[in-house]
């Protein structure tokens, strides 16, 4: 069984740790309280274990089974299903890195789901075991507890994509051709991460919803508007990067298009020159030639001045063809 951790807790101090479900059950009936069970990865068989002991809804459960799933929440009678998507910033590859996290909430129990190598679960089992006052307060206090920790996760994931952009404004400014891939790739860390923040606004409407009915303490309602105020700001900061890498992504192309005019400009001139000068050497080289053909019957063959004229022709016709060239500005 994939159980990282199995506790029953009563008055939100740790009483009891099973050694299975069963036993979990078993305490529950007998000492009362709140057992909170810790998953990693279930295989099919043993979630149906689990729904089976706690009552959980089937279509819940293969949402939990198969993953891949977006966040949301959905109440089941008197049980909750939330889906989270954890995140954490990898400095090494400079990429973000999703996870995904299922909580199952019901009157005495958590059921913790996780999909990913992130440790926050446990992160958040040991803080609330320091504050056995707030544990007390029931499965709802752990799930709120669950969405802090979550929220609290994205800010160093905010922070890195910060960076990651700046990076790029200097790489489209510095000429770097690899730019446009960079921006491309970040552009979809930064959708999956819209996609884990977006829905989460709607969640805690619906939990606001049930306060009442279910008897939600004034201090988690505080600390759900605290964690509502985080996800309003992670919200207006990840639509403001999608913003500046829309925006980089354009002026990359029209940097891309300078820099390809500018070299076809270079270009031009270069063949501009080539031709003059090969123009220029082409004019006497006809000269040249024709009277290098050693005919009997030439003009000016057997004249004094022929040869100094033939040179003075060459000579005319390559500084004619010059002046021009340059004056055109080819030269």
């Amino acid at each position: 069984m994939t159980i990282i951790d199995n506790a029953v807790y009563v008055d939100g101090v740790r009483s009891a740790e099973p050694q299975s479900l069963e036993q979990t059950f078993e305490t529950l009936t007998e000492r009362g309280g709140m057992a909170w069970i810790g998953l990693y990865r279930p295989t099919e068989a043993e979630m149906a274990a689990v729904a089976a002991e706690f009552g959980l809804h089937g279509l819940a459960v293969e949402d939990a089974i198969s993953a891949h799933q977006r966040p949301k929440l959905e109440r089941y009678d008197d049980n909750l299903f939330t889906v989270l998507r954890p995140a954490r910033y990898l400095d090494e590859s400079e990429t973000v890195e999703f996870g995904e996290l299922h909580v199952f909430t019901g009157k005495n129990f958590v059921v913790t789901v996780r999909h990913a190598e992130t440790g926050g679960v446990a992160q958040v089992r040991r803080r609330l075991e320091r504050r056995p006052e707030l544990l007390a307060q029931g499965p709802e206090a752990v799930l709120y507890a669950l969405l802090d920790q979550v929220v609290d996760d994205y800010l160093p994931v905010v922070a890195g994509l910060e960076n990651d952009i700046d990076e790029i404004e200097d790489q489209l400014f510095g000429g770097d051709t690899t730019v446009s891939r960079r921006i491309y790739e970040l552009a979809r860390e930064v959708i999956q991460f819209q996609r884990a923040i977006h829905p989460l606004p709607a969640m805690m409407q619906l939990l606001r919803r049930g306060f009442e009915k279910y008897g939600v303490t004034s201090e988690l309602q505080h600390n759900l508007r605290d964690v509502e105020d985080h996800v309003a700001r992670l919200i207006s900061r990840a639509d403001s990067f999608r913003d500046l890498l829309q925006n980089a992504l354009t002026l990359d192309g029209t940097l891309t298009a300078t820099r390809q005019n500018e070299a076809s400009a270079e270009q031009n001139e270069q063949v501009k020159k080539i031709s003059s000068w090969a123009a220029i050497f082409f004019a006497p080289s006809i000269v040249a030639g024709i009277y290098g053909m050693n005919f009997q019957s030439m003009p000016e063959l057997q004249w004094t001045f022929g040869y100094p004229m033939a040179i003075g022709l060459m000579a005319a016709t390559a500084t004619m063809m010059y002046a021009i060239f340059k004056k055109k500005g080819w030269l």
